[in-house]
């Protein structure tokens, strides 16, 4: 099969104009792979200060159950409990994170996602 005469670099500017957009898919790829790590995070931090908040009033140990759980940036953390009553009632804590962008290219259409976990579990005497 013959090429037509002029036809020597298309694949090459085919590939030239396509290449950046298959690289910003696999860039947004991988950060919603981390996402989805830090919604992991979130989970185990959440479970990790209910657990305390069922057997202690202290809610400066709740927070730092979270906050200590996980690598997540305790800055970006914040742990809320709800009022804790006698043995045997509920207590419920919810923990929030701002999960910042972490791969350059894809910062730019993407500031930060909003993450949150609740966990409600029994009061022990």
């Amino acid at each position: 099969m013959s090429r037509a005469r002029g036809d020597e670099g298309q694949s090459s500017v085919e590939l030239a104009l396509t290449l950046p957009f298959v690289l910003l898919l696999l860039l947004a790829l991988v950060q919603a792979g981390l996402f989805v790590r830090d919604q992991v995070l979130v989970i185990h931090a959440t479970r990790e200060a209910v657990r305390v908040a069922a057997v202690s009033p202290d809610v400066g140990r709740v927070e730092n159950a979270a906050r200590q759980s996980t690598n997540l940036d305790p800055a970006l953390l914040q742990v809320t409990r709800s009022a804790r009553g006698e043995p045997g009632s509920t207590v419920t804590v919810r923990v929030d994170y701002e999960s910042p962008v972490r791969v350059p290219l894809v910062g730019l259409a993407w500031k930060s996602t909003r993450l949150s976990a609740t966990a409600t579990i029994r009061i022990e005497s």
